[in-house]
């Protein structure tokens, strides 16, 4: 049965934004991300990040060092009660010989997930600190969210129609929690 997820960017999103993260002991939640997770968690919704990761294709890290950060990302979100459902990344980069269909704001990391995970693409939320994060809302008929952690304030003044603005991740998920249809049971409303 399909149902809605919350898709997140991790760096500048769920992590304080660290350039080329290659580090897990660098990995810092945003203030407020485990609970903003645990309520969406508890709210029904799958949480997915979707990240592009091009310093592995710029060889700056290895997917080895990728894995340790995600790793370490999962070990940080297990204390404080949230499991993610998964996680996709394109390791790729927006030079050539790089063409792909995974690099946001392509549509291949979600179409992949609403497969893996049965999910209601047209009834997720696209939560990001970059145009990029908030783009396959648009596409796919969901509804996106920029915060302004990370580089969301740089961002901001380009953000499509329809597409809501907070602060972070707790007013990200306080919004799509808010947003429920009345005496609903599962996911957001219609636009």
């Amino acid at each position: 049965m399909s149902g809605p997820a919350v898709f997140l960017d991790r760096d500048g999103t769920i992590i304080r934004e660290a350039h080329y993260l290659a580090d897990p002991e660098r990995v810092e939640l945003v203030p407020g991300a485990a609970p903003a997770l645990r309520a969406l968690k508890d709210g029904g919704y799958r949480l997915i990040v979707v990240t592009n990761q091009s310093g592995i294709a710029r060889g700056l890290y290895t997917e080895d060092d990728y894995r340790a950060v995600w790793k370490r990302l999962d070990q940080v979100l297990a204390k404080g009660g949230v499991r993610l459902d998964a996680t996709y990344y394109c390791p790729h980069h927006t030079g050539r010989p790089y063409i792909c269909d995974c690099r946001k704001p392509a549509l291949g990391m979600y179409r992949r997930a609403a497969v893996e995970h049965h999910v209601d693409l047209a009834g997720s939320w696209y939560v990001g600190d970059k145009v990029t994060d908030v783009l396959p809302s648009v596409a796919l008929g969901g509804r996106g969210i920029l915060v302004r952690t990370g580089y969301g304030r740089d961002h901001e003044a380009r953000v499509p129609a329809g597409v809501r603005v907070v602060d972070d991740l707790a007013a990200a998920a306080s919004l799509i929690l808010g947003e429920r249809v009345p005496g609903g049971a599962g996911g957001p409303s219609g636009r």
